[in-house]
């Protein structure tokens, strides 16, 4: 068996391609995340370039069989760089009828659907609605069909196990995980370390999973079913040390960094919510970098534990998603009113709400800018990639220290839980974050504790128990430069209007915006978040047919860079694509009096590139007739 694909090619034919696409679809308990994320890590391992797209279901247990309990995940990997997991997979398994309904019409014509057949009783069909069977009646015709029984051939290969069939059973992800090596040249090396290292207080476990993936592969090779291998060769990438990244990983990290840099202590206080957990989880494992970590009983308390912390002077961050930014917004209130500084994660899903907790989508920000009561202006970022979440969270404790206010970070769905190649920073690099902590009063005067940098305007950030600090804080209006509880009108306004103006003094910190293609033409493709990917994959198709068309992505969304509105004006015609009705292009039409075209899609899915394609083609036709 050829298991290390720098040696021999496999007897049969070898192919090369420069990308494939694979989607693994089952049940929640077949274990396609795992087997998809173990492809994932042995395909970064060789070299390619990758970017994956994990769905999971809605339910966290649908019944087992049901169109809403199937689980995909998807990869593309690569011999040149990509920005998206694909349209549309090449190969699909999918491991029982439910899965196959579900992803089949997404399958390229000709593409390979590796079948697990164990799963076509009649009793699965009728669970996936099935009224005749897929495999009989021309459903599957235009595709090249593999049939493989996958509980047979893996209770086969485990004959001499000791587990039960159920556990034997559960092993059957292994197995397809090893046909698929096989088809595409992939080494086992990683995955057998990876399942050693996960099981290895349960040997039984791993020898299992071991054995069932490498009959697996022994099974492909062998058999007349498969005629041919694919190899995909590695990507040029920069030189440096990559890590797969997912984007809740990298919040997390820049978090880190970012403490480090600045020297403050993090306190995360947080409450439970797909899909912001695992920040949560990978925070509460970096206690010897000082972060603290407190899972609170709602998230009201989450914030306001964080909230606290940032008083004492640490770094108070939470994290939640968009149901539970709602419960947080008198809170954030009270950190604007307080002008501490605070970093607020928000990992959007699809709502409102509860809405689809496991699905993507982008509408939050209007609750980002606006969605709290009275005058209450924050900072707002936005990250684009797995990657890009990581500077973007060190962007915000930079902005958050500087001007002693909140910042909220939008991710979402598809980038908390999609990855890609991400080289590491050179942390000597890292834009400095310095902080200025008030000095003890020793010469009797009265501390002022809203006494403001002419720069920024923020106030000094006071530690409680340092010498001559003591004031007043909480959520009534305060008198500038005292603290001191204040009604009259005109100090209100001034502090209404002094907070609005901290906030768009950030704008002359930022950084001209990066256009990639010519700053004007027809027309300009604008984005921000996670539609990144598949605006510039688009654009770039497009821009190699001659079109006049760049692309530019905001990080900063409040306040908008300075440069915005001349960038603009320098096209025909600027098409915003947004995972929402159109947010903030009706913000920018209000801005800047300019006819922005949102291109809005609400389905919890990510957009794919050729859809997107299709849509700025019919633009730049329309853009040929604007003078």
């Amino acid at each position: 068996m050829h298991t290390d694909p720098t040696s021999n090619a496999p007897q049969k034919g070898l192919q090369d391609l420069d990308q494939v696409v694979i989607r693994f679809a089952g049940d929640s308990g077949d274990g396609m995340q795992l087997t998809g994320d173990q492809f994932t890590r042995t395909t970064a391992l060789m070299g390619n370039d990758i970017a994956t797209f994990p769905d999971f279901p809605a339910e966290i247990r649908a019944p087992a069989g049901t169109v809403p309990g199937v689980s995909a995940f998807q990869l593309r990997f690569s011999s040149f760089d990509i920005h998206t997991p694909g349209d549309a997979p090449d190969v699909l398994v999918a491991m029982n009828p439910a899965a196959l309904k579900v992803h089949l019409k997404e399958l390229k014509k000709d593409g390979v659907l590796l079948l697990n057949t164990a799963s076509f009783g009649a009793l699965d069909l009728k669970k996936a609605k099935y009224d005749k069977d897929p495999r009989s009646d021309g459903t599957l015709s235009g595709w090249r069909v593999i049939e493989v029984d996958l509980e047979a051939r893996t209770r086969e290969a485990l004959a001499s196990s000791p587990l039960d069939n159920r556990g034997k059973d559960r092993c059957k992800n292994m197995y397809a995980l090893g046909i698929l090596y096989w088809m595409f040249h992939r080494d086992v090396a990683p995955t057998e370390k990876a399942i050693a290292d996960k099981f290895k207080k349960k040997p039984e476990i791993v020898e299992a999973n071991l054995l069932a993936m490498k009959a697996g592969y022994a099974y492909a090779e062998t058999t007349e079913v498969f005629q041919t291998a694919y190899r995909v060769s590695p990507a040029p990438m920069r030189p440096g040390t990559y890590r797969n990244i997912q984007g809740n990983q990298a919040l997390s990290l820049g978090l880190v960094a970012a403490s480090k840099r600045a020297n403050l202590p993090i306190f995360l206080g947080s409450y439970p919510i797909t899909p912001a957990s695992d920040i949560l989880h990978q925070l509460s494992s970096y206690k010897h970098h000082g972060v603290t970590t407190f899972q609170a009983e709602d998230e009201i308390a989450a914030v306001a534990s964080a909230i606290g912390a940032s008083y004492s002077g640490q770094l108070g961050v939470t994290s939640t998603s968009g149901p539970g930014m709602a419960l947080k917004a008198e809170a954030i209130g009270l950190a604007v009113m307080a002008e501490l500084p605070l970093v607020i994660l928000n990992v959007q899903r699809a709502g409102p709400s509860t809405g689809m907790p496991t699905k993507t989508q982008q509408a939050d920000l209007m609750q980002a800018m606006y969605g709290r009561n009275g005058e209450c202006p924050v900072a707002v970022l936005a990250a684009s990639t797995p990657g890009d979440a990581f500077e973007v969270a060190y962007e915000a404790v930079r902005i958050a220290v500087k001007y002693m206010l909140p910042v909220i970070v939008l991710s979402d769905g598809y980038i908390a839980n999609g990855s890609e190649p991400w080289l590491l920073p050179d942390v000597d690099r890292l834009p400095p974050i310095e902080v200025k902590f008030a000095p003890p009063s020793s010469d009797g005067s009265k501390f002022q504790p809203y006494q403001r940098d002419p720069a920024t305007l923020a106030r000094p950030w006071a530690r409680p128990g340092t010498p001559g600090l003591m004031h007043r804080i909480g959520g009534i209006e305060k008198k500038d430069g005292t603290g001191n509880i204040c009604y009259d009108a005109d100090n209100h306004a001034h502090m209404v209007a002094t907070r609005a103006k901290k906030v768009a003094n950030i704008a002359d910190d930022l950084p001209p915006l990066t256009t990639f293609g010519p700053r004007t033409g027809d027309v300009l493709v604008l984005g921000w978040g996670s539609p990144r990917g598949a605006i510039t994959a688009a654009t770039q198709r497009l821009q190699q047919q001659g079109h006049r068309i760049s692309c530019a992505f905001l990080r900063h969304l409040n306040p908008l860079p300075k440069d915005l509105e001349a960038l603009l004006r320098g096209f025909k015609q600027v098409v915003l694509p947004e995972l929402n009705s159109g947010q903030l292009a009706m913000l920018l039409r209000a801005r800047f009096l300019i006819d922005v075209q949102s291109y809005s899609q609400v389905d919890g899915q990510p957009f794919k590139s050729h859809d997107l394609e299709a849509h700025l083609t019919q633009v730049l036709a329309a853009s040929k007739e604007v003078k």
